[in-house]
């Protein structure tokens, strides 16, 4: 694998984050466009695109929440990536962004089988509440970032 990554800030390569996310989430789960790209995709959403060449592999996404804390989400790596620690990749290359502008605080809203690969990142579950969403049952969880 020749991995490179991107900082997705332009529209062609955002259009990266979104093809993994049509190709690795939406397609395999029967998610419709609608429901995948909600109101946090916007020109301004700041995407991490790693690519195997010049193809788009695996993304995420973040936007702020406010006192200095941001939300990870959409993490997508391509089912015949997975299992390369690719979404580890990409988790670390978001927090390392995130930390670069300021913030302090990274929260991702995982599904229930995922948890386990968040706490391997550093991330607590901060409220066992299950977080019911239109596709997915999520619980909050948290990790402090350090600069």
């Amino acid at each position: 694998m020749d991995i490179e990554v991107i900082r997705a800030e332009e529209t062609w390569q955002q259009a990266g984050a979104y093809y993994v996310r049509i190709q690795g989430m939406a397609r395999q789960h029967g998610i419709t466009l609608r429901r995948e790209f909600d109101s946090h995709d916007t020109p301004e959403t700041k995407y991490i695109v790693l690519t195997d060449g010049i193809f788009p592999v695996a993304t995420c996404r973040y936007y702020p929440l406010g006192e200095g804390a941001a939300m990870i989400g959409r993490v997508v790596v391509l089912p015949e990536y997975r299992g390369k620690g690719l979404g580890s990749r990409v988790i670390r290359e978001a927090e390392v962004w995130l930390t670069e502008q300021g913030y302090s605080k990274a929260v991702v809203e995982s599904r229930d089988s995922a948890v386990g690969f968040y706490e391997k990142l550093g991330y607590a579950v901060t409220d066992e509440s299950i977080i019911h969403g239109d596709t997915f049952d999520c619980i909050r969880m948290e990790k402090e970032l350090r600069p």
